[in-house]
């Protein structure tokens, strides 16, 4: 038992926050539990349980109960799962006034995999070019070397501009050494 005031006050809090989030993580657990035993059996309000258990998952990690990281992977598995369900039979058309639900099928691609996409070795084939596209070409070409050759200028004066500063500091020190 702690016998610091202050960590018996950090005890009691934390006992609070235990018994607080112990309510959200067993909400959450009960939500994913009662999802895959539909999944398993392919009830029609699999898909309602589906999204009680996102929307359970998604408080416990608004509280801290859970990390964020944490109820993004279950509700990932959540999904897949429902993916993969297959649908009970129908028995009886629904009756008037009921949404029919629509239930995934199963996939025919292996563990729910998408095909990888194949790799192609395209060539780029050179077109030939028109009048336009060579005058184009032309004109791009001219303005670069414009905004090339006006961009060593700016930096041309931007150096001798900083050399003749350093020359007239230079004047200004040997006139005042040479007075003294």
């Amino acid at each position: 038992m702690a016998n610091i005031k202050s960590q018996i006050k950090r005890n009691r809090q934390n006992d609070k926050k235990r018994l607080r989030n112990r309510v959200y993580r067993g909400e959450a657990r009960i939500a994913v539990r009662t999802a895959r035993t539909n999944f398993d059996e392919g009830t029609p309000e699999s898909k309602a349980a589906l999204m009680q258990a996102i929307s359970t998952l998604d408080r416990a990690a608004e509280h801290g109960v859970i990390h964020k990281n944490n109820a993004a992977r279950r509700k990932s598995r959540l999904v897949k799962a429902f993916a993969k369900m297959v649908p009970a039979p129908v028995e009886a058309a629904p009756a008037e006034g009921e949404p029919v639900v629509a239930e995934p099928v199963k996939t025919s691609s292996p563990k729910g995999k998408k095909a990888a996409p194949r790799k192609t070795t395209a060539r780029k084939v050179e077109e030939p070019k028109t009048e336009v596209a060579e005058s184009m070409d032309e004109s791009k070409a001219s303005s670069k070397a414009k905004k090339s050759a006006a961009a060593s200028s700016s930096k041309d004066k931007k150096t001798e501009a900083k050399k003749s500063a350093a020359r007239t500091t230079a004047k200004k020190k040997t006139a005042a050494t040479k007075e003294s």
